[in-house]
């Protein structure tokens, strides 16, 4: 498998007023494309803060953070937003859609902002993703008439909208029943054996633990132990 994050000697570090507060420390890791990964350790141990290194929502104090090829580090403001745009899909908790869009219009947005998609097209791309998702007969609901997992479902065809190589997942399952969160996982599972694309999880949630490639536990800001899981 080709790598397609290489992090080497990561270190991440907040000021809080005059104190310099490490978040993460000496982290050397690779992902290999195509892979389930999931960051897991308690509250404050440094796994959002890598997801956003990763998604070029932020930048490291310290070390060599590769993704895709592209040192992100090194872009600036501009090109890491236009990067992250073409290439990082998020998915969050708190599923953040756009509550005056429609879900057609959410699932469609972020081709608007970071592509310049013909309409056709447009209309192509994301009544196909809507159809995988099973979303396409709620397309012009808006998100208040959904139930959490449909927004969930809503929030995976927007992360995959642009054709991502890397979807970053923040605690994707928490506010979902049992079910449900079954449900999401394998729908991303399935997308992931379609399009091959990487997802990377921060997460407690067992039921996706139980799903993923390797798992990276975190403390303190410091990777404990990495493992791969064997399926049986």
């Amino acid at each position: 498998m080709n790598k397609i994050i290489e992090m080497k000697n990561i270190s991440k570090i907040y000021r809080a007023g005059e104190v310099d507060v490490p978040a993460l420390k000496d982290i050397t890791v690779d992902i290999n494309k195509g892979t389930f990964v999931s960051f897991i350790g308690p509250s404050g141990s440094g796994k959002t803060t890598l997801l956003n290194l990763i998604g070029a929502l932020d930048t490291p104090t310290g070390g060599i953070l590769k993704v895709d090829g592209a040192e992100t580090g090194r872009l600036s403001t501009k090109k890491r937003a236009i990067f992250r745009g073409e290439n990082i899909g998020f998915i969050f908790q708190d599923f953040n859609l756009i509550s005056v869009l429609t879900v057609y219009e959410n699932v469609e947005y972020p081709l608007l902002m970071v592509k310049e998609t013909p309409k056709e097209k447009r209309v192509k791309i994301v009544n196909a993703l809507l159809e995988k998702t099973g979303m396409l007969d709620q397309k012009d609901k808006y998100p208040s008439q959904l139930s959490g997992g449909q927004k969930q479902r809503v929030a995976v065809a927007r992360a995959l909208t642009t054709s991502p190589r890397i979807v970053l997942a923040d605690e994707p399952t928490a506010n979902l029943d049992h079910d449900t969160a079954f449900m999401v996982i394998s729908l991303m599972k399935k997308m992931r054996d379609e399009s091959g694309v990487t997802f990377i999880f921060s997460t407690h949630d067992p039921k996706i633990v139980g799903v993923v490639d390797i798992i990276h536990t975190l403390e303190d800001g410091i990777i404990l132990k990495s493992e791969e899981v064997t399926h049986g």
